[in-house]
């Protein structure tokens, strides 16, 4: 029987030899001359202002919190549908996540109900570009200037979408980026924090380097680097940054194999969704997304777990995704709903699957999940 994996990190041409040849340059630690390289590759891609490279998404979140000085009380209005770094980087700080719905067509936070979230705590909206379709950035922009709050970008799904014409990663004061080995480009573990604000980006780079300005020393800015800010270690080795080097460089590429795969996979599973009543994603006008993931929404939990199950029995390794954080353990203790809950979250969590997505699929693995799907008739809820 075939075994169709749900990712395999893609490995281009040139990683191996460009981590050989950080290695042999005798400067691994970070901030080494693949690190440059990937950051200049990384602000082509995304059009932000300044990127600094992290050791995960999580941490460029974590960065952003520090960033935004928030204190105890604060709030921070975030999606329920998301992954808990988006709740638990502002968490740590002390400020109060609040859980915001998602809207039931792109599953991304609902513009429509972000203004009854905001209250005189309300320092900031993060939003998720959930499976890479960008939110509705004009409409969330307006309303943060009209309150006076910061917008940040959680695009761990969005590296090469836009919204009308404009990368996302480039709307936010600042934007955390995913190269975790799931993502469309991967070093095992990594991140970015793109920012767009000159005054934030100076002081970004402090609070990566543990809280001192040992850049501006090595620029012959100062004379000594001392402490100067709260920071932590955020830096990610140059080892890292070679193998994220090879990545950028052959974006191309990867993008055109999870394009062609995503395609597929829509244009396949058309007549079969209709005629089972299953939801395939929906990507509005103006948004172009960079085939990071494609799900399925079953009608019910039970047809979602036996459809599941379905694939399992053919090798095809098929997950469910995010859980609602608003009723979370965590995020009871520390967050809260926005007003009117998070309805549409809570079925999404439990209808949602995602298909096998990577660089490495080849047509006949495609070819075979899209059989193995239509064999499932979910109104019997058994194979056909």
């Amino acid at each position: 029987m075939r075994t169709v994996p749900f990712n395999r990190p893609y490995l281009s041409e040139r990683e191996l030899d460009y981590v050989a040849e950080a290695v042999h340059n005798g400067r691994t630690c970070g901030d080494g001359p693949f690190t440059r390289r990937a950051t200049a590759l990384l602000r082509e891609l995304t059009g932000a202002r300044h990127a600094l490279l992290t050791t995960s998404c999580t941490h460029a979140l974590e960065m952003s919190a520090l960033l935004l000085d928030l204190r105890p009380g604060d709030e921070v209005i975030v999606p329920s549908f998301t992954f808990m770094s988006t709740a638990n980087a502002y968490a740590l700080r002390g400020a109060v996540p609040v859980f915001a719905d998602c809207r039931p067509d792109t599953l991304n936070l609902d513009e429509r109900l972000v203004e009854e979230a905001v209250t005189e705590r309300t320092r900031a909206i993060v939003v998720v570009h959930y499976a890479g379709v960008a939110c509705a950035m004009e409409e969330l922009g307006k309303l943060a200037d009209r309150y006076g709050l910061a917008l940040v970008e959680d695009n761990a799904h969005g590296l090469g979408g836009s919204y009308q014409g404009r990368p996302l990663g480039s709307f936010g004061d600042m934007a955390a980026q995913s190269f975790h080995e799931t993502k469309n480009v991967q070093c095992g573990e990594g991140g970015a924090l793109l920012v767009n604000d000159d005054e934030l980006a100076a002081r970004a780079e402090i609070v990566r380097e543990k809280g001192t300005d040992r850049g501006r020393f090595f620029r012959g800015q100062v004379d000594k680097y001392r402490w100067v800010d709260i920071g932590s270690s955020y830096l990610p080795s140059d080892l890292l940054a070679a193998q994220l080097t090879g990545q950028f460089e052959a974006f191309g590429e990867i993008q055109r194999r999870r394009t062609e795969t995503w395609r597929a996979y829509h244009e396949g599973l058309a007549g079969w969704a209709a005629a089972n009543g299953v939801g395939r994603p929906t990507v509005p006008d103006g948004c172009e997304h960079p085939a990071h993931l494609y799900y399925l929404m079953l009608p019910d939990l039970d047809s979602r777990q036996a459809f599941i199950a379905h694939l399992a029995a053919r090798g095809v390794q098929a997950p469910f995704h995010y859980q609602p954080l608003h009723d979370a353990p965590a995020g009871i203790r520390y967050g809260r709903p926005a007003p009117g809950g998070c309805p549409v979250t809570e079925q999404a969590a439990d209808r949602l699957v995602r298909l096998p997505l990577h660089a490495g699929l080849g047509e006949e693995d495609v070819a075979y999940v899209i059989d193995a799907v239509r064999e499932f008739a979910v109104r019997e809820g058994e194979v056909r």
